[in-house]
């Protein structure tokens, strides 16, 4: 714990007893538990706040790493000139299915959901024969 072997905690533990009595020793117990417990939680939040802090220099340090190596990326490769849409849909032939595709509203793989039955009405109604059969209880 606090580099105190056995015997030392023995000897303290007696000290403890003689000094404070038997029956304060439960509340004096209790009561260092809770210092111990809150100096506990005061270097919990510490250490959190301490790792947040090197957590955030830690990322500003890359960001401006990746500024540059994108820097120095887009340099060595300028960005290419784009041929704008509407070309790309003029060149295409008819039988080009793709391209043709490009132009409609909805692609025609999508596939669209049922309709949805009336708010009122159950999911799924079971057809009502015309004769009751043996054993319904309405028969």
């Amino acid at each position: 714990m606090f580099g105190i072997d056995s015997t030392e905690f023995l000897v303290i533990v007696i000290i403890a007893v003689i000094v404070i009595g038997p029956k304060d020793l439960p509340r004096a117990l209790y009561k260092v538990g809770q210092i111990v417990g809150k100096a506990q939680g005061m270097a919990r939040h510490f250490r959190t706040g301490i790792d947040a802090m090197v957590r955030e220099v830690e990322l500003e340090e890359l960001e401006k790493k990746w500024a540059e190596q994108n820097k120095r990326i887009m340099a060595e490769h300028p960005p290419e000139t784009q041929v704008p849409e509407t070309q790309v849909i003029e060149h295409a032939s008819a039988s080009d299915a793709p391209a043709a595709s490009a132009v409609d509203d909805k692609p025609p793989y999508v596939a669209e959901a049922p309709a949805a039955p009336a708010a009122d009405a159950p999911p799924y109604v079971a057809e009502e024969s015309a004769a009751p059969k043996q054993g319904d209880a309405a028969a």
